[in-house]
């Protein structure tokens, strides 16, 4: 059994999986940065020999092209369309990896064009790289490519499943692509584990004990939460092919404050990557807070328009090769730079900052509007008696209601309750707070 390396990215709730040749690698659903794959090769004295991609992914850039800048052979599926040079698999075609085989299986049902991976020696099967057909506790979302396609996509999925996946040996582990719990990708919550068996599976997944077609579709649709809009564009770019730019991410400009004033007022997107604390002490009026974390990206991609210019503030000691990346990954590429020398230096300027007034969980209580921004699967867990449920993603949309009196945002810990408070600041509410915490730190008689 060759060894099977697994690279995650907790912020998307994805994994991409290296499996050891020897001499070669196998990189299976790269992400768009190609340092740790890279890195591993040159560790182990190895090349990679390919690149191979399950589908087109909504929710990240992938790395074929980087991996294929650098002497790999994309595999792809057939029906991905993808414009750039690759070998093109159907089901059932094999690909000889030096002494493994491995056997790509129609899998259509997340995506149309989906393939999974069934890795050989010989007749005994080894692993089922699964994509998206199979999650922990879970499978992947049919709803991603168009409303029309969502039901005939699900039921593609459970023959996919029934035919292909779950008559594969009990004791076969599989490794997925997406996984659960941070990943939007995942059609019901699972369970917090990157790696399953099929056996594991047909015990204990909810939605593989369904009986029958229909009622698993009924289940599978009535579970969907809401995506990020980025979604809906990755899987185009994708396809084309997104730009390589090896292991050197652009570097951001240093903008003196009048030049960042004068951005923001042409439509540059200000964001403010600072912790929420500092963030709260004094900022640009009109940014956005997202602190630079892993789950960064997703709400940069959520919330800000694709190709809108992007000016950053950051602290001195943040990590800029690490904003950059996160930006890359999601195909963010309109990077203008970062305000130099910081709110220091925006003050300096003599221009002003807002501030916003944070509020312990302990001490939640009195006058104002409880607007609560998690996603609608942990409001329904647990929430604070009166709270108005606006998911964070949303909440953009309907801010005009809530520019009049005070308002106080939360979530589970503060981030995304401060990038709410942002985007109600922007939209004219001078009286926001943000508490700090959760429904976990308020005192149990408050609660839902």
């Amino acid at each position: 059994m060759p060894e099977i390396i697994a690279f995650e990215d907790e912020g998307l709730g994805n994994s991409s999986y290296v499996v050891d040749l020897d001499d070669r690698l196998l990189v299976l659903d790269p992400v768009r940065d190609p340092r740790p794959y890279l890195h591993l090769a040159r560790e182990r004295r190895a090349e990679i020999s390919f690149s191979v991609e399950t589908h087109l992914h909504a929710d990240f850039v992938s790395g074929s092209r980087e991996l294929a800048a650098e002497g790999a052979t994309v595999v792809a599926s057939a029906a991905s369309g993808i414009a750039f040079p690759h070998r093109p698999l159907t089901d059932g075609a094999e690909v000889d990896i030096g002494g493994l085989t491995l056997r790509a299986l129609a899998t259509p049902g997340h995506t149309p064009e989906h393939l999974s991976y069934l890795l050989l020696d010989g007749a005994r099967e080894l692993a089922l790289f699964s994509g998206g057909a199979l999650l922990p506790g879970s499978v992947a979302r049919t709803d991603l490519i168009a409303p029309d396609q969502t039901e005939g996509l699900a039921r593609s999925l459970y023959r996919s499943l029934a035919s292909r996946v779950m008559t594969l040996p009990d004791d076969l582990v599989v490794y997925p692509t997406h996984g659960t719990g941070a990943t939007f990708c995942a059609a019901v919550e699972g369970t917090p584990r990157t790696t399953t068996t099929i056996g594991q599976e047909k015990k204990t997944n909810p939605l593989l004990v369904a009986s029958d077609e229909d009622t698993f579709v009924e289940r599978l649709l009535s579970g969907y939460g809401s995506f990020p809009d980025y979604f809906l564009h990755l899987r185009d770019v994708n396809a084309r092919g997104p730009r390589v730019y090896g292991e050197q991410p652009p570097t951001l400009e240093r903008l003196p404050a009048e030049r960042v004033r004068d951005l923001m007022r042409r439509g540059a997107e200000v964001v403010d990557v600072r912790p929420i604390a500092d963030f709260a002490a004094g900022h640009i009026r009109g940014s956005l807070s997202d602190e630079l974390r892993s789950a960064f990206a997703t709400w940069l991609g959520w919330l800000v328009e694709r190709g809108r210019d992007l000016v950053f503030v950051l602290n001195d000691d943040q990590d800029r090769s690490e904003l950059v990346r996160q930006c890359l990954k999601i195909g963010y590429e309109n990077i203008v730079g970062e305000l130099a020398g910081g709110m220091a230096a925006w003050s300096a300027a003599g221009l002003s900052a807002s501030q916003t007034d944070l509020v312990p969980a302990a001490r939640l209580g009195g006058a104002g509007r409880v607007v609560d921004v998690r996603q609608a699967s942990e409001f329904e867990r647990s929430h604070v008696q009166g709270a108005e449920h606006i998911e964070l993603g949303s909440l953009g949309h309907r801010s005009s209601d809530l520019t009049k009196g005070p308002v106080v945002v939360m979530c589970g810990h503060g981030e995304r309750a401060m990038t709410g408070a942002s985007l109600l600041e922007r939209a004219g509410n001078d009286d926001v707070s943000v508490i700090l915490g959760g429904p976990k730190d308020v005192s149990s008689k408050l609660l839902a």
